[in-house]
C-alpha cells in the first residue's frame, strides 16, 4: 500500500468511526476538557480508549530526569489510549489537552463492541498499524539524522497529519509551540527556533497573519535531500 493509499484508508476509518459514534452519542461518557488539563496521567489504570470529538491532545512521557518527551499529538477524528487493548495494566503515558477538547471515554469491552458491530475492526487495524509505521520513523530518525534534518521530517509530519491544503502548500491551523517541537524533535527549544528562523529565510516554511504555519512541502523536501 503506497502512502497516499494509507493515508485515504485512515481518513476513510476516521470518518465512519466519528459517524458511528454520533449515531450512538449518549452510549459513553462525554468529556470537555479544558486547555492545559490531563486527560489521564501516567501510571493511571488503563481501562478506556479515548475518542476525540474536538481540540487537540498531546501524548507526554517523562524520563527519569524529569524531561518530558512528546510522542504525539492528536486532534479531531483520533483514538489514543489504545494500549489498554492489550490487557489490564496502568498509563505509560500522561495525556493532556492542547486546546479546550471534547472528547468520548469508551471502555475497552465497549469500543471492541463498537468496532465490531459497526464493521470497522479490519480499518481499526489499519489505523493502528499506520501510527505504527509513523513511530518506526520517528525512531530511526532520532538516530541516524542531525536535529535540523528531524526537524524537517517533523513538520512534514505534521503538515501530512494536521495540515490543511494551501496553494501550493500546506497551512497548519493547530498552533504547535517551539517548546513542543524540541520535544518531537530531541534538542534544544533555542535550536528549534535557530532552525525555524533559518528554514523562514529560505523560504521552507512561512508564518501567515493569523499565525498558522505554512509548509512548502516539495521546497522542505528537496532541501533535506540536499542535506542529507
Amino acid at each position: 500500500m503506497t502512502m497516499t493509499e494509507q493515508t485515504s484508508t485512515t481518513h476513510d476509518f476516521r470518518k465512519r468511526l466519528a459517524e458511528s459514534l454520533r449515531l450512538e452519542s449518549l452510549a459513553f461518557a462525554n468529556l470537555r476538557i479544558a486547555n492545559h488539563q490531563t486527560v489521564y496521567t501516567c501510571g493511571d489504570a488503563a481501562e478506556s480508549v479515548y475518542f476525540i470529538e474536538s481540540g487537540q491532545v498531546k501524548l507526554l512521557m517523562l524520563s527519569p530526569e524529569g524531561k518530558e518527551c512528546l510522542l504525539d499529538i492528536h486532534t479531531g477524528g483520533d483514538t489514543f489510549g489504545e494500549l489498554c487493548l492489550a490487557g489490564p495494566s496502568v498509563r505509560q503515558e500522561t495525556a493532556m489537552t492542547m486546546e479546550d477538547s471534547r472528547v468520548k471515554r469508551i471502555p475497552c469491552a465497549s469500543f471492541f463492541r463498537h468496532l465490531s458491530q459497526n464493521s470497522l475492526m479490519e480499518g481499526f487495524v489499519h489505523y493502528l498499524a499506520a501510527r505504527v509505521g509513523e513511530q518506526q520513523r520517528v525512531i530511526a530518525n532520532l538516530i541516524t539524522v542531525d536535529s535540523e534534518h528531524r526537524l524537517g521530517e517533523t513538520l512534514l509530519f505534521l503538515a501530512r497529519k494536521r495540515g490543511q491544503p494551501d496553494p501550493g502548500s500546506t497551512r497548519i491551523e493547530k498552533k504547535i509551540t517551539h517548546e513542543e517541537l524540541s520535544e518531537m524533535v530531541g534538542t534544544t527549544r533555542p535550536r528549534i527556533t535557530s532552525f525555524m528562523l533559518q528554514f523562514r529565510a529560505l523560504g521552507l516554511i512561512e508564518i501567515t497573519p493569523e499565525h498558522f504555519l505554512v509548509i512548502k512541502e516539495k521546497k522542505l523536501t528537496d532541501y533535506l535531500a540536499r542535506i542529507a
